[in-house]
């Protein structure tokens, strides 16, 4: 499997997303000859504090524990993304990647020796009881953070389904650490949601990318024109937001279905197979009507490659916050005992050629962080409006005025709110 994912998958849960494209065979078959002779010297001192660990250490430890202890140290101090997966970390990998698995439902990294949470994930234990993007874990019942493994961390907070932990978290903004208590449970990611905002206007939600995210998108796409008595959207809002990622080849359907041709994302790396390049097929399921992509810092590896395809071909408006910035891909390696490592093999680059690791994609149209409250009516002010005044004409089109209505929509979505009005301004442009 290919990852184009970030952080360990700790869905708390067995490990999620990332970018991920199966690879039949294995990888090691294509590895480049490693030229020069072995490393002797560095070889003697391993073997040498191997030995004074297995003479000396406080209590006895087999070979085998060491020799997994030294794999997991030589992935971890590559980069943020490899990492040794034994039998369960790889099957919970992979039933995270069909969309269930047990757990809190959060995807997280390390910074500065904490856990920080990358995004929960949409309706699970995490998402409901508050745990927010950019949160640092420090505490895990009360345990220490501090000096952990993520791994470490990852198999405290799994656990099984109906039991409860603390999280003490940092949140920007929050004079001291936050508890917040979350019940495990066996978690269903339901990838794709979609509903009318008004009509002619659309609305998809894709959670993560999974092995069929591509084609409930196009049956999104099918319910959203069905619900609209057959006829062409006017618009779209595709939303990405707290999106840590998925499937490579999720995200390659989400963007071809808008677009007609051209390059929509491409993979460099030494090996062979990790030179990818991903094209469009003819025909764009929208023909051509505006879309404005949301994202923000929990937008990553699959949603910036969409994202970053789209505002590349000028396709989509991406409005929102500056994208987590995830721009490598990991290929599972299985080997014969059950387990895997998942190694980070290339970078992936949007179709102009940039390389958003560590930068992210930046919005066409930035949106702050805003909290919107309606305001409470005024008792001793009110204005007077035309239809107050005395002998005002009535308006003959009022009763076809209130059957056009558009549906109320949702008031506290500022960013929806926002790409929505987007949407009918540049078809008012567009006339």
């Amino acid at each position: 499997m290919n990852f184009l994912h970030k952080t360990l998958p700790v869905l708390l849960i067995g490990a999620l997303l990332g970018i991920m494209v199966s690879v039949g065979g294995s990888i090691l078959a294509e590895k480049e000859h490693v030229k020069g002779s072995l490393p002797l010297d560095d070889l003697k001192a391993f073997s040498e504090v191997f030995g004074q660990i297995k003479a000396s250490y406080v209590e006895e430890v087999s070979d085998h524990d060491l020799l997994e202890s030294a794999i997991e140290g030589m992935l971890a101090g590559l980069d943020p993304h490899s990492t040794y997966l034994d039998e369960k970390d790889f099957k919970d990998l992979r039933e995270g990647t069909r969309g269930e698995f047990g757990g809190l439902g959060i995807e997280v990294g390390m910074e500065d020796g904490f856990v920080k949470v990358i995004t929960p994930i949409d309706d699970t234990p995490a998402f409901e009881a508050g745990v927010e993007a950019g949160d640092l874990v420090i505490r895990l019942n009360e345990k220490p953070v501090k000096g952990m493994s993520l791994a470490d961390a990852v198999k405290i907070m799994r656990g099984k389904p109906g039991t409860d932990i603390v999280l003490t978290i940092i949140r920007e903004g929050e004079p001291k650490p936050l508890k917040i208590s979350i019940t495990r449970a066996v978690i269903k990611v339901v990838s794709v949601k979609n509903r009318m905002l008004e009509p002619g206007y659309g609305y998809v939600r894709i959670a993560s990318f999974q092995t069929r995210t591509g084609a409930n998108f196009n049956d999104a796409l099918s319910q959203l024109k069905k619900e609209n008595e057959n006829d062409e959207l006017k618009g779209l809002v595709l939303d990405l937001r707290n999106n840590p990622g998925g499937l490579l080849k999720a995200a390659v359907a989400v963007s071809d279905a808008f677009l007609d041709k051209g390059l929509i994302v491409y993979t460099e790396g030494r090996i062979q197979h990790s030179k990818m390049r991903f094209k469009a097929n003819p025909n764009d399921a929208l023909n051509g009507a505006p879309i404005v992509v949301l994202v923000n810092g929990g937008s990553a590896s699959a949603s910036e490659i969409v994202a970053g395809a789209l505002q590349d071909h000028k396709r989509a408006v991406i409005m929102g916050q500056q994208s987590f910035g995830k721009g490598s891909v990991q290929t599972v390696l299985e080997n014969g005992r059950g387990g895997a490592i998942k190694l980070t093999t290339a970078r992936y680059f949007t179709p102009s050629g940039r390389s958003i690791q560590a930068e992210g994609i930046t919005p066409d149209v930035i949106l702050l962080k805003v909290k919107l409250e309606k305001l409470d009516e005024d008792e001793d002010f009110v204005f007077i409006k035309e239809k107050d005044l005395t002998k005002h004409l009535e308006n003959a089109d009022a009763e076809e005025s209130a059957a056009e209505k558009p549906e109320k929509r949702s008031s506290d979505d500022y960013p929806l709110n926002a790409a929505l009005n987007l949407l009918k301004g540049i078809n008012i442009l567009r006339k």
